[in-house]
């Protein structure tokens, strides 16, 4: 005995844990986008736009020191009796932006900047502003020529000195500017190959998880099909084991009980003509002999329902010619039997599922229809044999799947001959049935069309 096999375990934990690291790889990317975009932002705001504010405010001082510049040489180019204290009052309107523009630049000075440099720059502007105050104080006790001397030894080195740190620190800034530049490309090139990495990744994971739902897959439709397959074989079995007893039930009916009823019969037939005439025993036994033809007729019929002995010995044509008529009178609807084509020798088999289809088709007809009419059509073509079992009764009133399990064995008979059933609705209403089955699969071999 075959041991069953064991169950597949289903893919439904694999996928979902391939779902939960797609889903895990996908946040830990975005944050980490999130993080580089955050430093990026951080080093534009942080290094590069502070960069660039602290160089203005170094063009404002170097400004100031070039206006001072000025101021210097035209007071020794003076070609005016004005006395150098006249410049005091200029010198204060440097002096005060030049204040303001050292506060505003030692709050955006750069990270990269040493304190010593920032020192240096405030300690020899201080040193600048004494040395003014002294010349400014020489030149107001009369000492105009000690004063010029000042300015010519002590402030014009001095301003010369305090515009080349500025220019130093403007250069600084510069290359500062740039390398923040360079870091962002590299930052840029990394995010990049990050992605086009990511990108890979969950192609990759897309990929292996597709792969895994066509294997799983094909494995299921295999498994439906070798399910649809042994149902097909069990459903040929059961029902060539249904025909097999029905084709012994009707045997036994018509020989074995057919015989007994005839043989009665004929013994009550000696036995009333034996009776004295005008007995009572002799019309008894005509009754009871009556009564036994009944009987048998009414076996015969049973027999001939069960399976029709026909259907062996005269084909399918030949058992419909007989059997359309008697459901007609047993029914009382009127059926129209039309035949095209020109007819070919079908195999036993296939003679006996076509008419059970035209036997249940036509027994739904008269218990659900309704209909006191009802057309049969029978087309033997080149490729197929059709079928058609239309009436315009109740139909399905829009529920076919509904159906009782007529239906059901109809398809089932139909798969067995690889042909194909439909059920529709005519124009005029009702039920229209549609059954075609390739020539191929009917056709008796080896035997010439009657």
């Amino acid at each position: 005995m075959a041991r069953p096999s064991l169950p597949e375990r289903s893919p439904t934990a694999g996928l979902l844990l391939g779902l939960v690291i797609t889903l895990a790889a996908v946040v830990a990317y975005s944050a980490y986008i999130t993080w580089q975009v955050a430093g990026l932002r951080k080093l534009q705001s942080e290094l590069i736009d502070r960069n660039r504010k602290d160089s203005l405010q170094l063009l404002r001082i170097q400004n100031d020191l070039n206006l001072l510049a000025v101021a210097m040489r035209d007071m020794f180019d003076n070609d005016e009796p004005y006395p150098l204290t006249a410049w005091s009052a200029q010198f204060q309107r440097i002096r005060t932006d030049l204040d303001d523009a050292m506060h505003l630049e030692a709050s955006l000075a750069p990270t990269s900047r040493t304190r010593d440099q920032s020192a240096s720059l405030s300690s020899s502007l201080t040193q600048f502003w004494d040395a003014v105050d002294r010349v400014f104080t020489l030149a107001g006790a009369g000492k105009e020529k000690d004063a010029m001397g000042e300015i010519q030894l002590s402030l014009q080195s001095r301003q010369a000195a305090l515009s080349t740190t500025v220019a130093r620190l403007l250069v600084q800034n510069s290359e500062n500017e740039e390398q923040a530049a360079q870091r962002i490309v590299l930052i840029y090139d990394r995010v990049q190959r990050q992605v086009y990495v990511f990108l890979a990744a969950t192609l990759a994971a897309i990929l292996l998880t597709g792969f895994s739902m066509i294997r799983w897959n094909r494995r299921l439709f295999a498994r439906m099909a070798e399910l649809s397959e042994r149902r097909s074989e069990l459903a040929q079995k059961l029902i060539a084991t249904q025909e097999s007893t029905l084709r012994y039930i009707s045997r036994e009916l018509h020989d074995e009980f057919g015989q007994i009823l005839t043989a009665m019969g004929a013994m009550l037939g000696r036995a009333g003509a034996h009776a004295p005439e005008g007995s009572s025993l002799r019309g008894d036994l005509h009754e009871v002999r009556q009564i036994a033809q009944d009987t048998l007729d009414r076996v015969r019929s049973l027999s001939q329902a069960l399976h029709p002995v026909m259907l062996d010995e005269a084909g399918l044509e030949s058992t419909l010619d007989w059997y359309i008529p008697t459901v007609e009178r047993q029914t009382g609807i009127a059926i129209s039997y039309e035949k095209q084509g020109a007819p070919f020798t079908l195999d036993n088999n296939a003679a006996v599922q076509i008419y059970r289809v035209l036997q249940e088709a036509l027994n739904n007809v008269a218990r659900h229809s309704g209909a006191k009419q009802a057309w049969v059509r029978l087309r033997f073509l080149k490729l197929e044999l059709e079928l058609e079992v239309e009436d315009h009764g109740a139909g399905f009133n829009g529920q076919p799947a509904k159906q009782g399990i007529g239906l059901v064995a109809m398809r089932e008979r139909s798969e067995l001959m690889g042909g194909r059933i439909v059920f529709s609705t005519p124009p005029s209403g009702g039920t229209l049935l549609q059954l075609s089955v390739p020539r191929e699969n009917v056709e008796a071999r080896g035997k010439d069309p009657r």
